[in-house]
C-alpha cells in the first residue's frame, strides 16, 4: 500500500493550471502586437496599438476596429522576435473587427478559429494580448455571461453587437484586439472592452462575424442591409410554443418611422417567428440574414401578433456606413 504522500495524482488546481499553461503557450505564438500610424506632411504619427490574432497562413490577422482607427499601416511584432509592416485589408466599426495583413515571410502557425455559440457559461477560457510585443499578456478565468450586447456607431449608423461573452479573465492595457482562447487553445473571441473591474467583453467567433471576417478580407469592407427595428428574444408561453412549433421569439421593441420594418406594417410587441422562411430565435438568427446580398430583395416575415399569425413582405436597404 502506498504512502498518501507519495499520491502524485493531479489535483483540480493543477489541471487548471496546466490547461491555462498549454494554452498560452501555443496562442501567445498566434497574437502580435500592432502599433498603428498614419503618413503626416511631417511624417508617419502614432495612432494606436493593441493586438492581433493571426489566422491565416497568408497573413491575414484580425484585430478590433477601434485599434485600426484613423491608421493607414502599422507593424506587428510576434513573441518569437517577428516583426513586419502591415496594412489594413478592412475595417467594420459596426462589428469592431478589421483585418490585417502582414506580408512576412515567416510566420507563426496560425490560430484556429472556432465558434463561441458552443460556449456555456461557467466555461474556462484564457485571454491572450501581446501589448508589449515580447511579452505576452495571459489571463485566465471563466465566461461569466452570454449573449450581452455591445452598442456600436460608425458616423450616424449604429448598430449593436449581439451575443458578446462576457469573461472575469482580467483584459489589460493592450489586449484590444487579443485572443480570447477556449481550453482547447482555440480562439472563441476577440477582445474588445473592459466592462467594469474583472470583467472583459469580447466580440464571439460565429457564424456572423465570419461572413463579416470573409467580407473584409475580400472586399475591404462590410455591406449590410437594414430593417430599422429594435429587439429582444422572448421565451413563448407554453401553448403558444407548441402551435407555431418553436419555444423563443424576437420580441420587437421599436420600430424606427419610415423604415423597411415600418413600410413593411411591423409593429412594436410584434413576435418575429420567422423571416427570409427560416426560424428566427435570436437576433443573430435575423443579423445573418441582413448582409449585402439582401439588399432591396423582399424578405418574408412571419410575427405573431396577438393570436394571430400575420405574414408580411419587408425590402430591406443599404446600411449606410457614414463615416
Amino acid at each position: 500500500m502506498s504512502d498518501a504522500g507519495d499520491d502524485t495524482r493531479e489535483g483540480p488546481l493543477d489541471a487548471y493550471s496546466r490547461v491555462v499553461t498549454e494554452v498560452a503557450a501555443t496562442v501567445t505564438r498566434q497574437v502580435a502586437a500592432i502599433e498603428m500610424s498614419v503618413a503626416t506632411p511631417r511624417g508617419r504619427v502614432r495612432r494606436g496599438a493593441g493586438s492581433a490574432v493571426l489566422y491565416s497562413a497568408q497573413g491575414y490577422l484580425l484585430t478590433n476596429a477601434h485599434v485600426v482607427l484613423g491608421a493607414d499601416a502599422g507593424r506587428a511584432l510576434f513573441s518569437d522576435g517577428t516583426s513586419s509592416a502591415i496594412e489594413i485589408v478592412g475595417s467594420d466599426p459596426l462589428s469592431d473587427l478589421a483585418v490585417v495583413r502582414s506580408r512576412a515571410l515567416t510566420l507563426p502557425e496560425p490560430a484556429w478559429l472556432g465558434n463561441a455559440d458552443t460556449l456555456r457559461v461557467g466555461q474556462l477560457v484564457v485571454a491572450v494580448g501581446n501589448p508589449m510585443g515580447l511579452a505576452g499578456s495571459v489571463t485566465a478565468g471563466v465566461v461569466s455571461a452570454l449573449g450581452r450586447s455591445l452598442p456600436t456607431r460608425s458616423g450616424s449608423a449604429a448598430r449593436v453587437i449581439e451575443d458578446v461573452i462576457q469573461t472575469d479573465a482580467a483584459l489589460n492595457p493592450g489586449n484590444s484586439g487579443g485572443a480570447l482562447a477556449d481550453s482547447r487553445g482555440v480562439v472563441v473571441g476577440i477582445n474588445t472592452a473592459v466592462a467594469g473591474v474583472g470583467l472583459g467583453l469580447a466580440v464571439p467567433i460565429n457564424p456572423t462575424s465570419r461572413r463579416i471576417i470573409d467580407a473584409l478580407q475580400r472586399e475591404g469592407r462590410v455591406r449590410r442591409a437594414y430593417l430599422g427595428l429594435v429587439s429582444t428574444p422572448i421565451p413563448l408561453p407554453p401553448d403558444v410554443a407548441v402551435r407555431v412549433h418553436q419555444d423563443v421569439a424576437l420580441r420587437v421593441v421599436d420600430v424606427i418611422a419610415r423604415s423597411p420594418a415600418d413600410r413593411a406594417g411591423l409593429k412594436p410587441n410584434d413576435l418575429i417567428l420567422a423571416a427570409g422562411r427560416e426560424q428566427v430565435k435570436d437576433a443573430q438568427g435575423l443579423q445573418r440574414l441582413l448582409f449585402g446580398d439582401a439588399i432591396g430583395r423582399p424578405l418574408p416575415v412571419t410575427v405573431l401578433r396577438g393570436a394571430a399569425m400575420v405574414d408580411v413582405i419587408a425590402e430591406p436597404e443599404e446600411l449606410a456606413a457614414l463615416r
